[in-house]
């Protein structure tokens, strides 16, 4: 794809309600922020396509956490492409920039080319984990890989684990502009309906692949006629209306729904951002024993450590890790 300029709306994410149809969902633009997570790794093309996906679903859910919350996609399967992992990273003040950032295991050797990316995955689970802090105790939702892609993943997991008809319409790939080279760059829209007070009960099984939940089990009546027209409307749209940048989000917002009273709030930035530390990295090592840390002691001396999401290396001194060390430290305390 061929686009013109960047705008002020790329790399931010527009929550909205349509107000007539009890809905909310968001619109998400993804452009630097994407680049620098992918460009962290040499990924072949079809792994490059399920981590950009991947990380604009996490923008378009995570919006939903409050400060300094975090929220990770996790999806793995038995396929090439074993492992997708992406955090976001709720802001620390108000109106500062959330934090994205996402990290794919493949086989090396496997022969991608010409496979279609969400092929790769084969079967396994698609998770969202969310961790409210210190104190906290964590929340974790499992549903299997279905469907055809990764949204589709996310829509069942959605209906399943939270019974909440879920809706993605997303587009991503390699822009180009003028003078310069080729960029990933995505955009998309989630529609969600609002949350009942008493969810619904549910019967066994579900009209979804493999026996699993979908919209059609989770709604009738207003709700279901509401749903129904404002996918109607999201049909409708262009991939390019998607991208931008020659429709903003809020102008896009007005073309698809404008007879179900849109309502938009604030539009919250998000960039690219790891939280590795070397405090993180001897946090993490320090329930290995001193025969353990011996063993991934580098013949120089030094136990080395690389962030899978961002790349950053760490040389540690082996005798300064490890449950000795802690140990020796808690005695000279």
């Amino acid at each position: 794809m061929t686009i013109g300029t960047r705008i002020a709306w790329d790399d931010t994410v527009l929550p909205f309600q349509l107000d007539l149809s009890d809905i909310r969902g968001r619109v998400a633009r993804l452009d630097g922020a994407l680049q620098s997570v992918l460009k962290q790794h040499a990924y072949p093309p079809q792994v490059e396509a399920l981590v950009a996906e991947a990380t604009l679903l996490t923008a378009l859910i995570g919006q939903t956490i409050k400060l300094r919350w975090k929220l990770s996609l996790q999806i793995r399967g038995n396929g090439p492409v074993t492992l997708i992992a992406t955090d976001y990273y709720g802001p620390t003040e108000d109106g500062a920039p959330a934090r994205l950032r996402g990290y794919a295991g493949f086989d090396r050797n496997a022969d991608l080319a010409g496979a279609d990316p969400f092929n790769l995955i084969g079967d396994g689970f698609f998770a969202i984990l969310i961790d409210q802090g210190e104190g906290m105790v964590p929340y974790q939702g499992i549903t299997p890989i279905s469907g055809t892609s990764l949204s589709a993943c996310a829509e069942t997991y959605f209906a399943q684990s939270e019974q909440l008809p879920t809706r993605f319409e997303l587009s991503f790939g390699k822009s180009t502009l003028p003078g310069e080279a080729p960029a990933w760059r995505a955009g998309g829209v989630m529609l969600q309906m609002m949350p009942k007070a008493s969810p619904s009960a549910i019967g066994d099984g579900g009209s979804g692949p493999a026996g699993l939940l979908s919209h059609r089990d989770l709604l009738d009546g207003d709700e279901d006629e509401n749903w129904n027209r404002a996918n109607l409307l999201l049909d409708t749209v262009e991939e390019i209306e998607l991208i931008g940048p020659q429709v903003g989000p809020t102008d896009l917002l007005i073309r698809l729904f404008h007879e179900e009273a849109p309502r938009v709030f604030d539009p919250q930035p998000v960039r690219f951002g790891c939280t590795c530390s070397e405090d993180r990295v001897r946090n993490s090592l320090s329930i290995y024993s001193a025969a353990d840390i011996a063993e991934m002691t580098t013949e120089s001396g030094t136990l080395t450590a690389d962030c899978q999401f961002c790349g950053a290396h760490y040389e540690l001194d082996p005798k300064t890790l490890g449950v000795d060390a802690a140990r020796s430290d808690g005695d000279d305390a």
